[in-house]
């Protein structure tokens, strides 16, 4: 199913979106609205944006990453570089429709894109950029990340006497970012049913990043003192780390809950060594923050254990007693051995994407009880619904658009 035949449908069906974005916060706010139903208009410049090649790509250089973060969205390309591209691009922007008139962006809202110049032709305009630092400046995931002190904090704790820092693979803030995206720009168009009033909204990957070391009590931590050190693979305040069994297989055990903790515990008849060992250290241990000041100690009960069971005893031990376990796995086992991430999961389909061929995708995570999944469609060629879009939003003829592309602004 098309994007467009899927926007019919869903929770957000009628409602219209036009995105100018690039890399993943962003787009990846527009896909979340259009795997709900909304129309997800994205406008790309000929030859497409600043992502449109970025890795991981195929062997013939189609983007894998372009690809995912643009499912279910149709595909405007414009030559932006001239004045009569960017005049259809803010025309696009601007059209009517109650439904109509958002804008997603994480370009700097001048120009065309340029707030104050778009209300003067919709007045309930709502827009939301992106922004790297909360006053408009360059950054991205891996400096803001390096900013709130996250790097300082992760990896081996013998790092901690150089200060080595250690950078995370996961793009952390670009993923909240853009489902804080898709949230903002849906309370504002509530805003605006319920007023008749557009707004520009702008979110920060800073603010973003800020606010979740917030609520995570990072900063009144060390406002109070306690500078978080470095603790490898240990979860931090509970016991919770990595093991290896017999047969040489990796697993993490976490033991955060007292219910979890206490079927690990069974789980590997530890109940009678972990009293004697909070009897010596005269700990309680069924407090979670005691675990964490006993973690060396309980390490080596729980390697000792795994030592002598093989993965798959282990395994079944564990999820007999309903203990909170996972095997550490590759990415291609992921995809060649997990049933999680195969079509037994009805967030998946195979898709077969224009210039990938078929391949596993992923839909939207949420299952509402009153809608139906809806399916996953592919992502659109760059400027693959130029000329639809045009004609029914704009009512460009076909002799006009003829024009459009001997002037270079649109290929046929």
């Amino acid at each position: 199913m098309t994007g467009a035949a899927i926007a019919a449908t869903g929770a957000l069906a009628g409602m219209r979106v036009i995105e100018a974005a690039a890399f993943v916060a962003a787009p990846l706010g527009g896909m979340t609205l259009a795997q709900m139903g909304a129309d997800v208009i994205r406008i790309d410049t000929l030859g497409g944006g600043l992502d449109h090649r970025r890795w991981p790509v195929t062997r013939d250089g189609v983007s894998l990453f372009w690809c995912g973060l643009n499912k279910s969205k149709r595909s405007v390309a414009l030559d932006l570089g001239k004045p009569e591209g960017r005049e259809i691009a803010m025309a696009l922007i601007t059209a009517p429709g109650e439904d109509a008139g958002i804008l997603l962006t994480n370009f700097p809202a001048r120009g065309w894109l340029d707030h104050d110049k778009l209300r003067e032709r919709r007045a309930d305009l709502i827009q939301l950029t992106v922004q790297g630092d909360r006053h408009g400046g360059s950054a991205v995931d891996y400096t803001i990340n390096s900013r709130v002190g996250i790097p300082y904090i992760t990896g081996d704790e013998r790092g901690a006497a150089t200060k080595e820092a250690v950078n995370h693979v996961l793009p952390a803030w670009d993923l909240v970012t853009g489902q804080m995206a898709a949230v903002g720009l849906l309370a504002a168009e509530r805003h605006r049913l319920k007023t008749g009033q557009g707004q520009h909204v702008k979110l920060a990957l800073e603010d973003v990043a800020l606010a979740a070391v917030s609520h995570l009590g990072l900063i009144a931590e060390a406002q109070l003192g306690q500078q978080r050190q470095r603790h490898g693979n240990e979860l931090f305040g509970a016991f919770g780390r990595d093991f290896k069994t017999a047969d040489g297989e990796r697993l993490i055990v976490v033991g955060l809950t007292l219910k979890q903790w206490q079927a690990l515990c069974n789980a590997m008849d530890l109940n009678d060594a972990v009293k004697g060992l909070a009897e010596r250290l005269g700990l309680d241990l069924d407090l979670e923050g005691n675990r964490f000041h006993a973690r060396k100690q309980l390490g080596l009960l729980v390697e000792d254990w795994m030592a002598r069971h093989t993965f798959a005893q282990a395994a079944a031990a564990l999820s007999r007693q309903g203990a909170c376990w996972g095997r550490y796995q590759t990415l291609t086992e992921l995809v060649t051995q997990d049933e999680a991430c195969s079509p037994a999961n009805p967030m998946f389909e195979t898709i077969d994407q224009p210039g990938v061929g078929p391949h596993l995708a992923a839909g939207l995570p949420l299952d509402f009880s009153k809608m139906e999944r809806l399916p996953v469609a592919s992502a659109p060629t760059l400027g693959q619904h130029t000329s639809e879009v045009l004609f029914d939003l704009l009512g460009v003829t076909q002799a006009e658009y003829g024009k459009l592309c001997e002037q270079g602004l649109v290929t046929r």
